[in-house]
């Protein structure tokens, strides 16, 4: 499921806090890590008009130097890793690298060298997820992270379903690290009442039809847990939730559960692809703050993200969540 998987690190700190969650993903899945770095001479708000050619190939050895070190880190876990360095801008030279190397995995921090802000993932992180190459593992640089590269453990995985076959591309992924890390696996479904706009109190006929529908959720529901319980080979604890809106619910139950990680499928139900996420995983990238591994279901684009063949062809407006402002994360 998850052979390559791709780690974009930028020399900061922050970026470094990936490093446990690649040690555990690669364990688990037996995968190949590559590390990448891009070197961006228009890196700085207000970058040199030259660049000294010397000072840039110091700055490159530099770079170098720090990915073998990485490196070094990842092998004394366990872990094999090749190193990577690239020139441009950092998002697109990401998705670009990620696509031409059938990349399955990318694993990223929130934020990196440009350091913590007012937003709850940095520009970078935003535009290689809206060009989406691959699944996607976020780590909120923010939160506290284990300091030993090789001493996360998986202890609850936070599984939200809907019932779709597009939602269930997930299991495959969160069995395995289930199973390998005898984790505990919560799968969960929020039984919403159905919407039915009135400029008026509803009727008491409309309020037993809603009621009914939602009993009837609840229903198809219990009875699609107990066939998953047969079908999956690891034990798995199911609960459904009622609840008027289903993003603030997934939140406020992840957070009472203590999730070390949520996984999601990048579409669900209405399945879709015109955007790169659903409406719920774009609620989880703008407002989660655990762990947020997005498992793509949808087939990878034929031309490389920001390619000019790639660019030509894109008629389809942009991603909601690029248009709107960026989203303030929670105090620390």
């Amino acid at each position: 499921m998850f052979d390559r998987i791709l780690t974009p690190l930028d020399g900061s700190t922050l970026a470094e806090c990936v490093l446990p969650h690649v040690v555990a993903i690669a364990r688990a899945f037996q995968s190949n890590v590559t590390l990448l770095r891009v070197a961006d001479q228009t890196q700085g708000v207000d970058p040199a008009p030259s660049i000294d050619p010397i000072q840039w190939q110091i700055e490159k050895r530099e770079a170098n130097a720090y990915l073998e070190a990485i490196a070094a880190r990842l092998h004394h876990a366990g872990v094999t890793a090749e190193t990577t360095l690239l020139e441009g801008r950092a998002a697109e030279r990401i998705t670009e690298f990620a696509h031409h190397q059938h990349t399955d995995l990318i694993i990223m921090s929130s934020h990196g060298r440009s350091g913590l802000s007012g937003w709850n993932i940095s520009s970078i992180t935003q535009k290689v997820l809206l060009s989406p190459a691959a699944s996607t593992l976020i780590v909120r640089a923010y939160q506290p992270t284990v300091t030993q590269v090789d001493s996360l453990q998986y202890q609850r995985l936070f599984v939200p379903l809907d019932g779709s076959l597009r939602a269930e591309c997930v299991l495959p992924v969160a069995t395995t690290l289930a199973q390998h890390y005898k984790a505990h696996m919560m799968i969960i479904h929020i039984v919403s009442k159905p919407e039915m706009p009135r400029r008026t109190p509803l009727s008491e006929e409309d309020a037993q039809l809603a009621a009914r529908i939602v009993e009837r959720n609840r229903e198809e529901m219990t009875a699609y847990f107990e066939k998953l319980r047969a079908q999956l080979s690891t034990p798995i604890e199911t609960r459904l939730v009622d609840a008027d809106n289903v993003s603030p619910a997934l939140h406020d139950l992840s957070m009472s559960e203590g999730a070390d990680m949520v996984i999601l499928s990048a579409h669900g139900y209405s399945a879709n692809t015109m955007w790169p996420f659903g409406a719920i995983v774009t609620n989880f990238i703008a407002y989660g703050t655990t762990p947020l591994l997005i498992v793509q279901d949808a087939p990878p684009e034929p031309n490389p993200p920001n390619s000019t063949l790639h660019r030509a062809s894109m008629t389809r407006p942009p991603s909601p969540v690029m248009d709107s402002a960026p989203i303030r994360s929670p105090e620390n």
